[in-house]
C-alpha cells in the first residue's frame, strides 16, 4: 500500500511538471524576467534601505516593508540600486533621499535609553511579584481561642465521648 501511494505521488508530480511551460532564456542563459532590485535586493541595497523609513505608513524600513506592491519601497529599492551602480556612497544616497522626501524618512539608530528601559522595567515587575507571593503565601498564625463553651444540651451529653475520642487521636 505504501509503495502504491509513493508511486501515485511521483506520477502526479511528473504530470504537473510536464505541463509547465519552459522559462524563456536570455542570451546569457539565465531565465528571463528575473528578480529586479526591488524584488530581490542585494545586501548593499538592504544595508542602505534599513536606514530609511517607508512612507506607506507601515512603520517598516524601505528594505523590510511587508506590504505587497508597496508604492514607496519598490521604487525606493530600485533607486538605491541605481544610485549604487553610479558609484554613490551610502551617505550620498541617504542625503539624496532626505532632500527628495524630507528628514522624516531618515531612521535614527536606537539610543541607549531605548535598550535600557525594557530591562529596567523588569526589575520593579519582579519585585512586585516577589512581594505579592510573599504576602499571600505566608500562612497566618492561628489565634488561640481558649475553651469553647457548649450551649447546646444535645451536644452536652456527647461531650465526654468527644473528649475520649480526641484523647485517643493524640
Amino acid at each position: 500500500m505504501r509503495r502504491f501511494r509513493s508511486s501515485l505521488l511521483l506520477a502526479a508530480v511528473a504530470l504537473t511538471l510536464a505541463g509547465l511551460p519552459a522559462l524563456p532564456q536570455t542570451p546569457t542563459g539565465a531565465p528571463a524576467g528575473g528578480a529586479t532590485a526591488s524584488e530581490k535586493p542585494n545586501a548593499d541595497v538592504v544595508r542602505v534601505g534599513k536606514r530609511l523609513r517607508c512612507k506607506c505608513g507601515c512603520g517598516d524600513t524601505i528594505a523590510s516593508c511587508s506590504m505587497l506592491q508597496c508604492e514607496y519601497s519598490k521604487p525606493g529599492k530600485e533607486q538605491i540600486a541605481k544610485m549604487q551602480s553610479l558609484g554613490m556612497t551610502d551617505d550620498q544616497i541617504i542625503n539624496s533621499f532626505v532632500q527628495n522626501y524630507s528628514a522624516d524618512i531618515l531612521l535614527s539608530p536606537p539610543r541607549p535609553y531605548g535598550w535600557i528601559v525594557p530591562y529596567a522595567a523588569i526589575l520593579p515587575g519582579l519585585a512586585g511579584i516577589y512581594l505579592f507571593i510573599r504576602k499571600y503565601r505566608k500562612p497566618k498564625p492561628l489565634v488561640e481561642v481558649g475553651t469553647i463553651e457548649i450551649d447546646d444540651p444535645a451536644l452536652e451529653k456527647y461531650k465526654d465521648q468527644i473528649e475520649k475520642d480526641l484523647a485517643n487521636m493524640e
